[in-house]
């Protein structure tokens, strides 16, 4: 049975796992995964160090193709916006800047004086962001120009994809991560690229999700144990990968709930509206061209891992903790005996944007339990969710019919229905965890040869699902207008 393997290579976590035909998983294998200071450089320049970083790739996809079979093809999945310019002989003319380095912030805050942030949305889809990768090539361009001479830019996936074949490659849900495409032609905005000095010969050819990018070279087979000659596939940014790997339709709603939470829509039209940019809606390309994906971006489980190792101190983790946290809320009841959390909105996307709200909890007491703050949290989450549903309906026009939750998220019962409660749509959560996996995979079995359509690969790989119906909504109504109020309130609070 034809097997595939998607080095998923995220921020905190990189692994390499075997998929078959059928969307099962094979093989896996993984390791920890972390930026580092760069070297000789003021305290916040981080960057990701790439020989560290292919080591460690090499590692897990040596021990993942000891335990598969009949690989055909592999590709990569990454988080978005960091890259890196090669020279022609391939080696890197500076590192790749992490999306948390700092060095760019000045540049997020004074890009208004060289276009109007409305009028960037409106041509991008993007909101500014300091990790945006057009702040990185403008920095670049001011401080180190010299890297940018002669050069090509790769985003993450295209850097590991050439370590496998040496041929260069960017797709468009990495370069819809950039703040630097027309994102309604799907191709580079001369706009913005001339803000960096730059235009569409710095960057290789798109190659769509699914095709051919090169194959695995005798060297690079040696290195990481996958057999020489299979098919390096292109896919991308990890985001666009859980959308389809959920098996969403244009008409549902994708809620790909971790330490942050993405809500997404899959659309076949770009509307970047002012409405949208006000409230921090981003809009990315959809793995599929002729589609796009308005999202939004908000705190998810973090909210509750803190509050989980400040007030449950020695629980741990795993699924027994979490049974235990479930058990204690159902046990308060909805409302959570008056307390109120509020999750923070400080970054420049979610649907609070226009709030700039810090994390808030409300209603304490000497006899709070620690259970009432962990349900207020699920709350207060879940009316954020509501929020943010809220927010696409109006930017977009969209009516979703239901939410597809994938990741950590999705496991939580009890966080299940409230969201279902709350929204009055209902949660479908797939049986197969490892969506953003799975939805690459089945692009690397289309580039593989193993089907001849994307559809035609998602009929085969396409897992069970279940479905949370939504009950009386009446009572989340009168908790979802004191959320609002409150951040409302601390809005004002926090922008005196």
């Amino acid at each position: 049975m034809p097997q595939v393997i998607v080095v998923d290579c995220g921020s905190t976590n990189l692994r390499a796992i075997a998929v078959d035909q059928n969307g099962r998983i094979a093989a896996t294998a993984g390791r920890p995964n972390a930026p580092v200071p760069q070297p000789g450089q003021p305290r916040g320049y981080i960057i990701w160090d790439m020989e560290q970083l292919w080591s460690q790739i090499c590692e897990v996809t040596r021990e993942c193709a000891a335990r598969a079979e009949d690989i055909r093809a592999v590709t990569f999945t990454t988080w978005g916006a960091d890259g890196a310019p090669v020279r022609a002989d391939g080696s890197l003319a500076y590192p790749p800047i992490c999306w948390q380095d700092t060095r760019t912030e000045a540049l997020a805050a004074s890009i208004g004086e060289r276009m109007p942030v409305l009028e960037i949305y409106r041509e991008t889809g993007y909101q500014v962001i300091p990790f945006n990768t057009l702040l990185k090539l403008i920095w670049l361009r001011e401080n180190e120009p010299q890297t940018l001479d002669g050069t090509q830019w790769l985003m993450m996936a295209g850097l590991l994809s050439m370590r496998l074949c040496g041929e260069r490659s960017i797709d468009p849900t990495a370069g819809g991560t950039m703040m630097a495409m027309d994102m309604a032609r799907r191709d580079w905005s001369p706009r913005m690229l001339a803000l960096a000095g730059l235009d569409s010969s710095f960057f290789p050819s798109w190659v769509e999700p699914g095709g051919v990018i090169g194959r695995v070279t005798a060297g690079a087979a040696a290195e990481t144990g996958l057999p020489e000659g299979i098919a390096v596939v292109a896919a991308g940014h990890d985001t666009q990968f859980a959308a389809i790997g959920s098996g969403a339709q244009p008409g549902e709603a994708i809620l790909s709930s971790g330490t942050w939470e993405i809500l997404m829509l899959r659309q076949d039209s770009f509307q970047a509206t002012e409405a949208g940019f006000a409230d921090g809606v981003l809009i990315e390309c959809d793995a599929v061209p002729g589609f796009y994906n308005p999202q939004l971006l908000m705190m998810g489980s973090g909210v509750l891992e803190w509050i989980r190792d400040h007030f449950y101190a020695g629980l741990g983790e795993g699924d027994e903790a979490y049974a235990r946290l479930a058990k204690d809320c159902e046990q308060v009841g909805l409302g959570s005996g008056g307390v109120t959390v509020l999750p923070s909105f400080v970054a420049s996307t979610g649907p609070a944007k226009r709030y700039g709200t810090q994390g808030t909890i409300l209603g304490l007491t000497i006899t709070t339990e620690p259970a009432q703050v962990y349900r207020a949290a699920l709350e207060g989450l879940t009316c954020q969710l509501r929020h943010a549903l809220e927010v696409l309906r109006s930017a977009t026009g969209a009516s979703p019919t239901l939410i597809r939750v994938v990741g950590g998220g999705s496991k939580n019962a009890l966080w299940n229905q409230m969201r279902a409660d709350m929204t009055g749509l209902p949660i479908v959560t797939i049986d197969q965890k490892e969506a953003t996996v799975v939805g690459a995979a089945m692009f690397a079995q289309l580039g593989a040869g193993t089907f001849a359509t994307l559809a035609e690969a998602q009929a085969a790989m396409k897992g069970g699902a279940a479905t949370v119906e939504p009950g009386d909504g009446a009572a989340c109504d009168e908790l979802y207008a004191k959320y609002r109020q409150g951040i409302e309130a601390l809005g004002g609070f926090y922008g005196a």
